[in-house]
């Protein structure tokens, strides 16, 4: 259910991505009112959804149901270009193995009833494994406050990167979490999930050696 978008593999996946960006434009622009990102094509994309971008998406059925971008902090992201001030006390990581994590989502649907943090369950524990299984040691993010409590109660460690600030109304940090098999087992148990959920289709080049090279 969970797969990996790639430079290497992205031609198996031409739907899937575009139905991808046109949930992040429904729940960002739609729901959050995120208007700056609003696109007469409906389709939610910024400067850091470039080839060094990695997608892992959740997709039932053939329907994409939840996602979320890594991109390379030894490249131009998020948190080094748009919000460096949230990290003024440990500054922004630049290394090979730590990448940033944004434009996490599930569907409206997804988030309701009994169930509702399943699908989000899932990511995070594919999130893992591709992890451990390329190298990446750690993630850096950019999350309202809210988040924390939730990402403790699943035994991930985070390590505020600097002050909370409110931005359009809503408390929010940069934080640095580490990658490891102690997370991943955590996780899993969090949301009762047994084996690995992870879908590899097509070739996928190496995330951490991709940068290096």
């Amino acid at each position: 259910m969970i797969h990996v978008i790639t430079s290497a593999n992205r031609g198996l996946y031409r739907e899937e991505l575009h139905e991808h960006f046109r949930i992040r434009h429904d729940i960002y622009v739609g729901e959050r009112g995120w208007k700056a990102l609003e696109r007469a094509d409906g389709l939610e994309r910024d400067q850091f959804d470039t080839d060094d971008a990695i997608y892992i998406l959740g997709i039932d059925g053939g329907r994409v149901v939840a996602g979320s971008r890594l991109v390379p902090t030894v490249k131009p992201h998020l948190l080094s270009e748009i919000f460096p001030h949230l990290a003024a006390q440990r500054g922004v990581p630049r290394d090979p193995a730590v990448f940033e994590w944004t434009r996490i989502f599930v569907i409206k649907e997804r988030r309701e009833g009994r169930n509702s943090g399943r699908t989000a369950g899932l990511v995070m524990c594919g999130l893992l494994e591709f992890c451990l299984d390329q190298g990446i040691e750690a993630l850096t993010a950019i999350m309202e406050t809210w988040w924390l409590p939730r990402f403790h109660d699943m035994g991930w460690t985070l390590h505020p990167l600097g002050l909370p600030e409110l931005i359009d109304g809503s408390w929010t940090v940069a934080v640095m979490m580490p990658m490891n098999e102690a997370t991943l087992d955590t996780t899993r148990a969090f949301h009762s999930i047994t084996a690995p959920v992870l879908i590899q289709k097509g070739p996928l080049r190496p995330a951490v050696t991709e940068v290096l090279s």
